[in-house]
């Protein structure tokens, strides 16, 4: 039996702590498959004293989490401590630079910063595995760098924040209204006391950015992720989207483009989009995250699970920690950093497909020709028309349109047409149509 493999662990959260249970859970199993134990020398936190319900006495502990990876004694630093700049950055650059190796499960540090990270890595033939970063214990990063590496990705898409799908789930279910449903979701730890991050869409962009990088064999592009959240929605948009045989998900998407003169682009986008009832997201509910990927040889792929907590996201850490023991190295983004591609991002007016336009507007004559002429005049045909409610004379109402395939161009130019009309009490609210 080889030599344990020596991990420094800065952070003891939910999931360092879940990593430690693991490891002593399947210690066995774990050094069987591995070929070699996994062992624990040196841990860091910010607080020393508090119960995490582990056993901490028989690890080396380290003040300043930034030093551990100058310690002889660590062949492998372990991340778990957040943020795309600071210590955890720092102790990032400082593993990599030391020649050990970094597992991390930081999507925004990855988003920001995983290229640079990429090269440093390669430079010092050390591994860099983020597999915990995205979707959790689901093993969607292995899954598309090796379970798909003989194809060409034609697209990315799914579920990314598991918050998000349990606010828009339980919306759909009990007929609440976000406020309300996202309250509750705060009160029973599946949203943070400052939920912006998930429910504006920025940690599923991070998450988005990262998979695309590693479909596509392109630069890491978080800056040019086009990101919606889902705090506009209201509970009459989850009926009308029934209503339609769709339910309502926050998807990311990202697809490898060309434009009119052959160069390819990368298109990546947050948006809550209907889906429809048959597709395979559209049964995805609570707190889960759901990847589909779509090869020309492989065809669609689904992959589904928990994505976040304490068990799932340390499965994920400790995956790498194995194949690190392994000897597996790899390329972190599926190619050598210097060979991703630095691609320009694609453009959504080109793109075409049909969506639904919710505008919230004063009861009062004329409106809804109002509406229908933009649409005219912009090129978009109406294929459905829905009005919720019958309020008081001069209450807002609700219409919702679904339109017929159209160029995304067209539809802008439609909203543009209303821009400032005093009919509507409220930016329009628009979702794509995903396509089964």
């Amino acid at each position: 039996m080889a030599e344990p493999l020596r991990i420094a662990l800065a952070g003891l959260g939910t999931v360092g702590a879940g990593v430690i249970r693991l490891l002593d859970a399947n210690r066995d199993l774990i050094t069987r498959r591995a070929g070699r134990e996994i062992a624990i020398v040196a841990v860091s936190a910010r607080d020393r004293t508090k119960d995490r319900g582990v056993d901490l006495t028989r690890f080396a502990w380290e003040d300043d989490m930034t030093a551990m990876a100058a310690r002889g004694d660590v062949d492998v630093v372990v991340e778990l401590v957040g943020g795309s700049d600071g210590p955890a950055l720092t102790l990032a650059r400082n593993a990599i630079r030391d020649g050990k190796a970094l597992v991390t499960a930081n999507k925004a540090m990855i988003a920001h910063h995983g290229l640079s990270l990429a090269k440093a890595a390669e430079t010092a033939g050390v591994a860099l595995k983020f597999e915990a970063a995205v979707a959790g214990g689901i093993p969607v990063i292995k899954g598309l760098r090796e379970g798909t590496a003989a194809n060409a990705i034609e697209r990315v898409y799914g579920i990314l924040n598991g918050t998000c799908n349990y606010i828009l789930s339980t919306m759909e279910d009990t007929g609440r209204d976000f406020g309300d449903v996202l309250a509750e979701a705060q009160m029973l730890g599946y949203a943070e006391a400052d939920p912006t991050f998930d429910i504006e869409g920025i940690d599923a962009a991070h998450k988005l950015s990262i998979l695309a990088a590693i479909a596509f064999g392109a630069e890491v592009d978080f800056a040019n992720v086009d990101t919606t959240g889902i705090s506009a929605l209201r509970a009459e948009d989850i009926a009308q989207a029934e209503a339609l045989g769709y339910v309502i998900r926050l998807i990311g998407l990202a697809e490898s483009q060309r434009d009119e003169t052959g160069r390819q682009r990368l298109f990546q986008r947050v948006q809550p989009c209907l889906v429809p009832n048959g597709h395979p997201l559209a049964h995805v509910d609570g707190p889960t995250n759901a990847v589909v990927t779509e090869g020309n040889f492989s065809g669609r792929l689904l992959f589904q699970g928990a994505g976040a907590g304490d068990g799932p996201t340390a499965s994920a850490v400790v995956a790498d920690l194995i194949d690190i023991a392994r000897g597996e190295i790899g390329a972190p983004f599926s190619v050598p950093g210097h060979e991703l591609e630095k691609l320009e991002p694609a453009e959504s007016g080109h793109r075409t497909g049909r969506c639904y336009i919710r505008f919230a507007v004063n009861d009062r004559p004329g409106v809804l020709a109002e509406i229908t002429a933009a649409m005219r005049d912009a090129g978009v045909s109406i294929e459905s028309l829905l009005q919720k409610g019958t309020p008081a004379e001069g209450g807002e109402v609700l219409v919702a349109i679904v339109t017929h395939e159209a160029p995304e161009s067209a539809v802008k130019q439609a909203l543009t047409l209303l821009e400032g009309s005093p009919s509507l009490t409220a930016p329009p609210l628009v979702m794509q149509l995903l396509a089964g």
